[in-house]
């Protein structure tokens, strides 16, 4: 079998065996699309199943979460935890508590982790986790008791050297308090380097707040430069309003850009001025509040219930929401508009048809699991930090950041150019080179 039919094989087994998870389908095409150059030239990696098993869970677990709501009514959530691949290291990656959250949805993210993780250079394997629970609209005594009977079931599977959540989506400094707590409480250890995102004050890492954001931005500097440009001067949209993006528009605008947009599920917001982040912060993170609370507070900002965010325009654009908020027609455009990059602080946010949509207008395009991998890079550096019992100032850590998320970049458009002649298809690059690390790891290891 050739590996063009080799590759369409797995992927149609893929389909068969998850069925109705398209967007664990979507990641798993994304990869498997671009690694027929490396298999090619690596034909040890087309044997001993190594496709198969990179796309099938080491470990899948699924279960109940009782707890009791201020009301003493007893409610019953869904936790998951995907543990994908260990072939690095232990598994890392995010909880995520949503009402979205499936299996599916879980299995995708853990995907994209085994990619993303091995880019960093780090000893850490990938996996994901959370749970179908809205903490939006709780009280923080709601919150606990379900982070509490949450990590009574996962505690089992947990440890420094087997699998070490982090947040992600509706997972904060709170959620992880709480969680390290129980866990702590069950296991009668303390064990800082079992859940990264923790508060510095008790074995967090500076920077970890603002990784995510910061790296998607040291992503884009990296790529505009390749282009003898960078941020200064330009028009900047960030999608979403929480973590994520609220640190990658304060690292553009600290690298000089102006970012005049951002959005939340009620609409956007146009802050021609540049935004306001002291404000964004004070609605967003203290607050809770919708972003037209911004616009209240500042009346020559414009806030919209109607269209996109993508609508504005603009030069850079920085999807950090979640999965599949960039469609073609939001695509189309900023293309129409003058967008030049595009990196993905979010998990998957362009679909594969705005994808195509850049790539074809040269528009410079930084793939999520390279562009964010910032996050999972400051976790792996809280888990250095635990493991000796250290602290690092912010300074060190950003720089630490920085560091990694140009080797990053750097191992991307080699890749790429490598195996597929154009340095700048950062999706290749990407993709190949997370793969050729993890699958040597895996033939190394034997068929396990």
């Amino acid at each position: 079998m050739n590996v063009s039919a080799q590759i369409e094989a797995v992927y149609a087994e893929v389909r068969r065996r998850n069925p109705g998870e398209a967007e664990f389908h979507q990641a798993a095409a994304e990869v498997l699309d671009s690694l027929a150059p490396a298999l090619d030239r690596h034909p040890e990696y087309a044997g001993s199943g190594i496709l198969e098993r990179l796309c099938e869970p080491e470990r899948q677990l699924i279960f109940r979460v009782p707890w009791v709501d201020d009301q003493g009514a007893v409610r019953v959530n869904r936790g998951f935890r995907v543990e994908f691949n260990s072939a690095l290291g232990p598994y890392k990656g995010g909880l995520r508590f949503h009402p979205s959250v499936d299996l599916g949805i879980v299995k995708f993210l853990g995907f994209e982790q085994i990619f993303k993780n091995a880019l960093t250079g780090m000893a850490i394997g990938g996996g994901k986790g959370g749970a179908d629970f809205d903490p939006k609209g709780r009280s923080d005594g709601e919150v606990m008791r379900f982070c509490q009977s949450f990590m009574t079931e996962l505690y089992r599977h947990l440890g420094e050297h087997t699998d070490v959540p982090a947040g992600d989506i509706g997972v904060g400094a709170r959620e992880i308090g709480y969680l390290f707590g129980q866990y702590k409480r069950i296991t009668n250890r303390y064990e800082s380097g079992v859940l990264t995102g923790k508060p510095v004050g008790w074995g967090g890492s500076h920077v970890r707040t603002e990784a995510t954001g910061y790296g998607a931005v040291f992503f884009a500097e990296e790529m505009l430069a390749t282009r003898g440009t960078g941020f200064d001067g330009r028009r900047v949209v960030v999608s979403g309003s929480g973590n994520v993006a609220v640190y990658a528009a304060e690292k553009a605008q600290a690298l000089g850009g102006r970012v005049i947009a951002c959005s939340d599920s009620s609409g956007y917001l146009v802050d021609e001025d540049g935004l306001d982040l002291d404000l964004l912060k004070d609605v967003k993170e203290v607050r809770r509040a919708r972003l037209s609370a911004y616009a209240e507070a500042k009346p020559a900002a414009r806030f919209s219930a109607r269209g996109t965010v993508y609508d504005v325009p603009c030069d850079i654009a920085l999807p950090c929401a979640t999965q599949n908020e960039l469609g073609r027609d939001d695509a189309v455009a900023l293309v129409k508009h003058g967008v030049v990059a595009v990196a993905e602080g979010a998990n998957m946010p362009c679909t594969p048809e705005a994808v195509k949509v850049f790539r074809e207008a040269g528009v410079l395009f930084g793939p999520g699991k390279a562009a964010n991998a910032g996050g999972v890079a400051t976790s792996g550096l809280e888990m250095q930090q635990n493991a000796a019992r250290d602290s690092w100032s912010f300074e060190t850590a950003e720089t630490r950041l920085a560091a990694v998320m140009r080797d990053v970049h750097r191992q991307c458009r080699e890749t790429a150019e490598a195996y597929g002649g154009d340095a700048e298809d950062y999706v290749t690059g990407a993709n190949v080179a997370g793969f050729l690390r993890v699958a040597r790891a895996m033939a190394d290891q034997g068929v396990i």
